[in-house]
C-alpha cells in the first residue's frame, strides 16, 4: 500500500483494514471501495475502483461542502 500511495502521490489518509472490522461498520463487502466521510460526519461509500479524474472532482466535492 506504501508503495502505491508513493507512486501515485496520494496525500488523503488511507488505511488498511486487516481484520476487516472497518468494512463491517461501514457496510463494505470487498475491495476495491472507498469510503469517504465528510466534515459533517457524514459517511458515503463507493464500491469498485475510481479513475484519478473521479476521485478528484469527489475530493473537491467534499472540499467544497
Amino acid at each position: 500500500m506504501v508503495d502505491f500511495e508513493r507512486r501515485h502521490g496520494v496525500t488523503f489518509p488511507s488505511m488498511r483494514d486487516g481484520d476487516g472490522s472497518l468494512f463491517a461498520r461501514f457496510g463494505v463487502p470487498g475491495q476495491p471501495a472507498w469510503v469517504f466521510i465528510d466534515r459533517a460526519g457524514k459517511v458515503s461509500t463507493k464500491l469498485g475502483s475510481l479513475e484519478e479524474d473521479q476521485l478528484a472532482a469527489r475530493l473537491d466535492q467534499l472540499a467544497a461542502g
